[in-house]
């Protein structure tokens, strides 16, 4: 038997990607749903590709965080709007009101650390691949050299998808 994995002809880490993003415009859509509040403690970190194709963000915020940048959507927040292949909401950085438009596509990193749980994206095009950035220094989850949220030891419910082909 041999230790070589064919190549797959169908694109199954792909398919496995798109659908944990709908579970990202799912919860959004159930918080709508209820009106905007988020149930309990949660709240969501949500990290994405700030050049990614069809993300709008203001061009301060573009000029700051050139790579990716990480939003909170915890207590103050509005018009949150989810469709099929984005959502948008308002936000407030320094005291600045902003619309930011996100495509699920753009997303790298969708965690609720109320509960413990995670999902972790690959980037979806090459030129969006991970590159160094400094730390913000006001995250409360610990991150690894690459800014990337590390998986506790805790049993916690961090998912990360990673198709690689052995060699």
């Amino acid at each position: 038997m041999s230790d070589d994995t064919p190549d797959s002809l169908i694109p199954y880490d792909a398919i496995v990607q798109e659908a944990l993003r709908a579970v990202v415009g799912r919860v959004l859509g159930e918080i709508v749903d209820a009106g905007s509040e988020l149930p309990g403690a949660h709240h969501f970190y949500i990290t994405f590709k700030t050049h990614a194709p069809g993300v709008s963000v203001p061009a301060s915020l573009r000029e700051r965080f050139p790579d990716e940048m990480t939003i909170v959507l915890q207590n103050k927040f509005w018009d949150l709007r989810v469709e099929e292949e984005l959502f948008s909401v308002g936000l407030s950085f320094n005291q600045i009101p902003a619309e930011l438009v996100v495509p699920y596509a753009a997303i790298t990193q969708f965690v609720d650390p109320a509960v413990d749980f995670g999902l972790q994206f690959q980037a979806t095009v090459a030129d969006m691949a991970p590159t160094p950035t400094d730390d913000p220094g006001n995250d409360e989850l610990e991150r690894d050299a690459e800014g990337i949220v590390k998986e506790s030891d805790d049993g916690s419910n961090v998912v990360t998808v990673d198709f690689g082909r052995k060699k």
